[in-house]
């Protein structure tokens, strides 16, 4: 009945999902809520991550390391307490946090009149920034590091949260608090920190790509763009169902700004003092939410398999004890088969369940690949294997699209096929993204084709001549909610989008175009 009453309301799929057409911000938050995922805390603004949610960013945790310690980084940890007067510091770098930070003005508290509060004894002699980045911090500890050209380069990750005081948050796109790493390093030269920032921008590509599947376009930040305290940044940008932008992480060149403000400096191989050259780059739990809104549909969550938790569900369907006896025997040898071939399985062995609850329950947290053991396929030998997605085909109805997901294949075969299967399924994701990207990006020479595509045809990125300046960044904010989300690479640039051209604002030369899109 429960069922029933979801499917009667308008826009609300089978799942209890709202649909993407109907309400796309709601649909991106029931399925959070549907794969228990994450839920809002106590605390506002702040956000709870589940098991499952968290799950997934350890795997995702587990892939950036892997690729952090390969390019030579050793973690660390530093203090999330910052001295006003290091964030002070860095001109720059302090008026761009100014708004978002959280600031510790007392240690202690007492009973007043039945109330707590803070002890006005307690007040601090300096407060404290409750880290929003870590750079002032971090650079101030360098100081005791580097004395030599021979103590460079140094590379250091740190996993940890940070707090930015948001006003209008979403679970895992935006949140008071959230959970990232974040990358810093010194070198002895300009060069060395350039090539780094450039490096860590293709270890991040590299995880959109082949870890989340989610194509994306690498690219300059315009001057009033730029991390704070920076000389460059650089960013990733994918694209969401709704044609939206996503800026998926970053990588800053920060030249010696942060080394002058913390006076660190260093004897070269000439025997001169100089101040170091630095990077930093980071990415958050906001990856959570671009592989949601990338690739999930109205069932629920659609999971790549790399960062799936479980790869496989097996769900054993029994009526008699006797036939219980016989299922389980098949369903745990099965699991046994597959944990040997590296996969993480789940049998779901809870009572009280119908085959069907259990059926759902996977759907919706976006395990990549079901099996179901029942009576029939012990006695036909086979098992049936069910995608969680299969490619799409235009027009095709949901009905026929779920019957092309379910296969019955001999048991041997099954089980040598799984591994493949969701090899697949990684691949296909992609491609179905990057297919997507395609649909919904336009090389644009007007302002009334710009106007058009966003205000006519649903939007996406519009490649666009530019020549303008922050003013007129403002301009295109108001008429049109768009932003100009990078200067691509050259590697980048379809051909299509090749060559000078007018500024579409101003009329002026432009040598580059650049991607302008509405953005989360």
């Amino acid at each position: 009945m429960a069922q029933q009453t979801q499917q009667s309301k308008p826009g609300v799929g089978e799942a209890g999902i709202t649909t993407r057409a109907q309400d796309y911000g709601q649909w991106y938050l029931d399925v959070i809520k549907r794969a228990q995922l994450a839920e809002h805390s106590v605390v506002r603004g702040c956000m709870v991550i589940r098991p499952h949610g968290y799950a997934i960013w350890e795997k995702l945790q587990r892939e950036l390391d892997d690729r952090f310690k390969a390019t030579g980084h050793q973690n660390a940890y530093f203090p999330m307490f910052i001295p006003l007067s290091l964030m002070a510091k860095e001109e720059a770098h302090a008026a761009g946090f100014a708004k978002e930070c959280a600031v510790v003005t007392h240690y202690r508290l007492k009973s007043v009149g039945g109330k707590v509060v803070p002890d006005p004894d307690s007040q601090l002699d300096e407060p404290l920034i409750v880290r929003p980045t870590s750079e002032t911090i971090i650079w101030e500890t360098f100081k005791g590091w580097i004395q030599s050209y021979r103590d460079l380069p140094v590379l250091i990750n740190q996993w940890c949260n940070i707090v930015r005081w948001e006003m209008r948050t979403r679970l895992f796109l935006r949140t008071a608090e959230f959970l990232w790493q974040e990358g810093h390093t010194a070198h002895a030269t300009a060069a060395e920190a350039v090539e780094e920032t450039e490096r860590m921008l293709g270890v991040y590509a590299d995880v959109a790509e082949n870890v989340l599947a989610v194509p994306v376009i690498r690219g300059h930040k315009t001057p009033g763009e730029r991390f704070a305290g920076a000389l460059d940044t650089f960013c990733i940008e994918g694209m969401m169902q709704d044609g939206r932008a996503l800026q998926m992480g970053t990588s800053h060149y920060l030249g010696q700004n942060f080394a002058k403000s913390a006076d660190v400096q260093f004897l070269n191989a000439e025997g001169k003092l100089d101040y170091v050259y630095a990077s930093s780059w980071g990415v958050s739990t906001r990856l959570i939410g671009a592989l949601i809104m990338a690739h999930s549909d109205d069932i629920g969550l659609v999971l790549p398999p790399k960062l799936a938790p479980i790869h496989v569900a097996i769900v054993p369907i029994y009526k008699s004890d006797e036939e219980k006896v016989r299922v389980m025997s098949e369903a745990r040898q099965t699991m046994a088969e597959l944990k040997a071939q590296g996969l993480s399985v789940k049998l779901d062995e809870r009572e009280g369940f119908s085959p069907g609850d259990k059926f759902y329950e996977w759907e919706r947290k976006g395990v990549p690949l079901r099996i179901e053991i029942g009576p029939k396929d012990l006695e036909k030998g086979s098992l049936c294997l069910v995608r969680r997605f299969v490619k799409d085909v235009p027009g095709e109805a949901d009905g026929v699209r779920r019957k092309r997901a379910k296969s019955f294949l001999p048991r041997a075969e099954a089980i040598a096929s799984v591994k493949p299967c969701l090899e697949s399924m990684q691949k296909e994701l992609l491609e179905r993204a990057r297919a997507f990207r395609d649909s919904r990006t336009r090389v644009i020479d007007t302002l009334a084709e710009f106007e058009k595509f966003f205000q006519s045809e649903g939007g996406g990125f519009a490649w666009v001549h530019w020549a303008g300046e922050a003013v007129h960044e403002d301009e295109m904010a108001k008429r049109f909610e768009t932003s100009i989300r990078c200067i691509p690479l050259a590697e980048d640039i379809p051909a299509a989008a090749r060559g000078a051209g007018q500024c579409i604002l101003t009329g002026k030369p432009s040598a580059q175009r650049v991607v302008m899109a509405k953005a989360y």
